[in-house]
C-alpha cells in the first residue's frame, strides 16, 4: 500500500484543504511589505514585538508578559527547564501528552499521573495526592479538548485546580494550543484569566489555527518569569524567526485568522461527528467520550484488544493509529489516540471500517 493510499488518524495535523494558503501569501507579502527590516534582522529573543503586542492584548495583559517561541513545545520546554529540576514533583494528566512525558522524564523530575473523567482532572484525586504528602513544583493540564483524550476541564474544576495551587504552592502550567478549535458548547475562560494569584502560566500555538509550518508558539506568565526565559532564550538561538512571526502578525491584525478559525472548526466538527457515527457502526464495542473541540479522540477498546498487536494489523491494511500507551507512564494497552484534522470526509468511515477489520484479526490474540 502507498502512502497516498493509507489512512491516517495519528497526526495532529490539519489536512492541506483547511489552511488558508492564498491568506498566508498575502499575508507574507504585507509583512515583508510593511515592516523589511524587522522581518529580515536578528530580531530580539521575546519575539517579534507587533505579534508580542497582539498576543498580550488577546490575553489581557501586558507586553512584557509574553515570550514568543518556535512552537508551543519549545515555550514548554523552556519552562520545564526553567522551573523543574531533577528530583522536583510534577503532576501531570493521565493520559497526556507523549512529548510532555518525555520532556519531564528528561529534566529528572518524579511524575504522578492523575486520572482524566468527562470533565477533565480528577481535582478529587489531586487532592487526595496532595494530601498525601506531594508537593509538586508544577501541574501541566491541557484544558480543552485534550491532547490525547478530547476532554475539556470543567469551569467548576478550574476554580478548584486554581484553589489547589494556592492553596498548596504549585504553578498551573495551562498548555491550550486548542481552545480556538470549537464546535460544539460554549467557550470557557482560560485559567490565566481567572488566575488572580499569580499561580498561572500559559502556553498556546497558531499551529492548529494558523498552519504547523509557521511554528510559532508563545508563554504568558509573570513579568520576572519571562524576562529569566528571554534571557536564556537569548543565548539558545539569539531570537526566534522574525519571518513567520511577522506573516503569523499580519495574518492576524487582518482578521484573516477569524476565517481561518471558522474554517477550520467547521471542518473538524463534520470530521469529527463522522468518526464518532462511524465507531459507533463499524465498533460498537468501542467506549469514548465524543469531543466538543480540537483534533483527537480517545477510544477504550475491549481488554482482548490489545494495540501493541492492533496497530500493526491496521497499518497493514492501510489505516495509521497512535496507541494509547503511547501517552501514559503505564497502562493504555487497550486505547487508541484517534487524530480526525487530516482525514478528509470521504475518508472516515473508510478508515474506521479499515480498524475494525483489525480489531477482528487481533481479538484474543
Amino acid at each position: 500500500m502507498t502512502a497516498a493510499q493509507l489512512i491516517s488518524f495519528a497526526r495532529g495535523a490539519p489536512s492541506l484543504d483547511i489552511v488558508d494558503i492564498e491568506g498566508l501569501k498575502a499575508a507574507a507579502v504585507r509583512a515583508f511589505d510593511a515592516d523589511p527590516a524587522g522581518v529580515t534582522a536578528y530580531g530580539t529573543s521575546v519575539g517579534y514585538p507587533p505579534l508580542r503586542e497582539w498576543i498580550a492584548a488577546k490575553h489581557g495583559v501586558r507586553p512584557e508578559q509574553v515570550l514568543v517561541t518556535n512552537g508551543s513545545l519549545q515555550a514548554d520546554a523552556f519552562l520545564f527547564d526553567h522551573l523543574v529540576s531533577a528530583g522536583d514533583q510534577v503532576v501531570v494528566e493521565r493520559p497526556t501528552y507523549d512529548r510532555t512525558l518525555l520532556n519531564l522524564q528528561r529534566q529528572g523530575s518524579e511524575l504522578h499521573a492523575v486520572s482524566i473523567q468527562p470533565d477533565g482532572l480528577d481535582t478529587a484525586e489531586l487532592r487526595k495526592l496532595l494530601e498525601s504528602g506531594v508537593r509538586p513544583k508544577l501541574a501541566h493540564i491541557i484544558p480543552n479538548y485534550q491532547n490525547p483524550a478530547g476532554v475539556t476541564l470543567s469551569l467548576e474544576k478550574r476554580h478548584e485546580l486554581l484553589d489547589l495551587a494556592a492553596e498548596y504552592g504549585f504553578t498551573i502550567f495551562e498548555d491550550d494550543p486548542y481552545a480556538d478549535i470549537r464546535f460544539r458548547g460554549e467557550p470557557l475562560p482560560s485559567m490565566l484569566s481567572l488566575d488572580t494569584r499569580g499561580v498561572v502560566v500559559h502556553a498556546s500555538s497558531f499551529t492548529k489555527t494558523v498552519c504547523p509550518g509557521v511554528r510559532v508558539g508563545y508563554l504568558v506568565g509573570p513579568e520576572q518569569l519571562i524576562t529569566d526565559i528571554a534571557k536564556r532564550a537569548t543565548n539558545l538561538y539569539i531570537s526566534p524567526g522574525m519571518v513567520s512571526e511577522a506573516i503569523v502578525h499580519q495574518f492576524c491584525v487582518s482578521g484573516d485568522i477569524e476565517r481561518s478559525i471558522r474554517t477550520v472548526s467547521t471542518a473538524l466538527g463534520e470530521r469529527a461527528r463522522l468518526l464518532a457515527e462511524s465507531l459507533r457502526r463499524h465498533i460498537p464495542q468501542a467506549r469514548f467520550v465524543e469531543p466538543d473541540g480540537g483534533y483527537f479522540l480517545w477510544v477504550e477498546l475491549p481488554s482482548d484488544v490489545h494495540v501493541d498487536r492492533l496497530a500493526p494489523a491496521a497499518t497493514e491494511r492501510g489505516v495509521a493509529v497512535v496507541k494509547g500507551s503511547d501517552f501514559l507512564l503505564d497502562g493504555g494497552h487497550h486505547s487508541l489516540r484517534l487524530a480526525f484534522s487530516a482525514v478528509t470526509v470521504d475518508q472516515v468511515d473508510e478508515g474506521v471500517r479499515r480498524l475494525a477489520e483489525a480489531v477482528e484479526a487481533v481479538r484474543g490474540r
